[in-house]
């Protein structure tokens, strides 16, 4: 059987699930709402069965941990979800947040508030921070140093950064950050 290709994304409030919902349209691939909430409300073990039951790939979920700079509820499912040997995380949007205590995570590239990729780590607010080198802070992106994740792309706060970002307009900054990922990928998406 072949492997389900899934993209994680750092978020799951409510503004988060109206974004990734539109992402999955734009790009034609599918996302799981129950793994939407803030924090992640859904079990590891559900989550696996809502993306083993979607027609095709890529599959978009989300995990959050809520501001928690330990491991949170997202992350526990993201672990579990990351040890099937049915799924392939093809890549992550490492989203950003003002979360202190947290070693962050190393990113490939960003995505600014104004639509820039750049090769350096964001702020919570899309900006740039050459500073930061390439490491993204945020509550629900630490586990992304235990995991082998190919393409890592940090953004600020989903929808918060620009009006650019909100689903009625195109939801377009996160679905550049997952463009970019399905553009490195070295796995085709059916």
């Amino acid at each position: 059987m072949a492997k389900r290709r899934i993209i994680i994304v750092t978020d799951g409030d409510r503004i988060a699930q109206k974004i990734v919902g539109k992402v999955a349209a734009n790009i034609k691939g599918r996302a799981v709402p129950l793994s939407g909430g803030n924090p992640t409300p859904t079990s590891g073990e559900e989550i696996l069965k809502a993306i083993k039951k979607t027609p095709h790939d890529p599959v978009l979920i989300m995990i959050d941990d809520c501001g928690d700079a330990g491991r949170g509820e997202g992350e526990q499912a993201l672990r579990i979800i990351a040890n099937d040997p049915e799924i392939e995380i093809i890549g992550a949007i490492a989203v950003a947040s003002n979360t202190a205590a947290v070693q962050g995570a190393m990113v490939n590239l960003s995505i600014t508030k104004e639509g820039q990729v750049v090769e350096m780590a964001v702020d919570k607010n899309g900006q740039a921070k050459p500073e930061q080198a390439k490491r993204v802070y945020g509550d629900t992106v630490d586990i992304f140093n235990e995991l082998n994740i190919p393409i890592i792309v940090g953004i600020g706060d989903l929808g918060k950064t620009s009006n650019v970002d909100l689903p009625e307009n195109g939801a377009k900054l996160t679905t550049m950050a997952v463009e970019e990922i399905l553009k490195r990928s070295p796995v085709t998406v059916s």
